[in-house]
């Protein structure tokens, strides 16, 4: 394992990780509008199978190598497990509750980065400020978690809620053993074999416990996952991972704090979903507790 590269985030850097945000913004409503017609299972499979298509095309193109050595076998793996579960409980969740609701709790995911990366010795530390900024950010998020969007846009809304915390929670964990892993790894192989080894999970589970479909395809679900498999599976996944190789991903991750505005903007225009004052509290207070936090890292 190389050593952890820390560099200070530049001009590139910052603009290429708000890019992604931007992208990763329209991942709830793209979620969304496939979940209509294919369930959540079958939505993570078919969206993979878009990745997985871009991220072959991408290390063709570029000629990075994609066989795994020897030594990589049981972090990618792991690495392929994680990504699974977190994508599951992502999809579930995003089908109980609205997307403004989603996004916002999803991208609460800075905070569990910065809390697991204290535990991390490639990571910075937490001090008493930082600590004061994650409680401040899950404050906000428990205002969010208790409330109760369109029953239009969510069947069940608490329970949806609170399944998201989970697959934030997982991405927190993911960015900083991502972090850790492509020290080692170039980030392209990694990425491409993290949808790989759990497209196989997602198969199974869709044709064990959900149909294929709930009504038509359409040019709308389809391409819904196309976005989520090309844009995000692979251009976001390889630009953030290839950024996460350079620096800290607690400090890294104060680029995410402009998802959930972009993404209660993208829910108002496309669902025509209500901007509440609750959404607007708890963006603000996750947003500020999030920045705290980076802001002392």
């Amino acid at each position: 394992m190389s050593a952890t590269i820390n560099e200070p985030i530049g001009l590139r850097s910052a603009l290429l990780a708000l890019l992604v945000s931007f992208f990763w913004a329209g991942n709830v409503a793209a979620l969304k509008l496939g979940l209509v017609v294919f369930p959540p299972f079958w939505n993570a499979f078919w969206r993979m199978l878009f990745g997985i298509a871009a991220l072959l095309a991408w290390a063709w193109w570029r000629r990075i190598p994609l066989h795994p050595g020897v030594s990589e076998h049981r972090r990618l793996v792991q690495l392929g497990l994680l990504f699974a579960v977190q994508i599951s409980l992502l999809n579930a969740g995003a089908d109980l509750t609205s997307p403004a609701y989603a996004v916002v709790l999803i991208n609460a995911h800075p905070i569990f980065a910065n809390l697991f990366g204290h535990f991390a010795a490639h990571e910075q530390r937490l001090g008493w400020m930082r600590l004061a900024g994650l409680a401040l950010a899950f404050a906000g998020i428990c205002v969010l978690v208790l409330g109760t969007p369109s029953i239009a846009l969510a069947r069940i809304s608490l329970l949806g809620n609170a399944m998201l915390v989970a697959p934030a929670a997982l991405l927190g964990l993911r960015s900083v053993y991502t972090r850790h892993l492509v020290q080692g790894i170039h980030p392209v192989r990694a990425i491409t074999w993290q949808c790989i080894l759990s497209t196989p999970l997602f198969l199974a589970a869709a044709a064990l416990l959900e149909p294929m479909r709930l009504g038509p395809a359409n040019f709308v679900s389809v391409s819904a996952l196309a976005y989520q498999g090309i844009i995000v599976a692979g251009f976001c996944f390889v630009v953030w991972t290839e950024l996460l190789r350079r620096h800290s991903a607690g400090t890294l991750s104060m680029f995410a704090f402009t998802v959930p505005f972009f993404g209660v903007l993208v829910a108002a225009l496309v669902f025509g979903e209500a901007v509440t004052p609750r959404i607007i509290v708890s963006g603000i207070m996750v947003t500020a507790g999030i920045g705290i936090v980076t802001r002392q890292g």
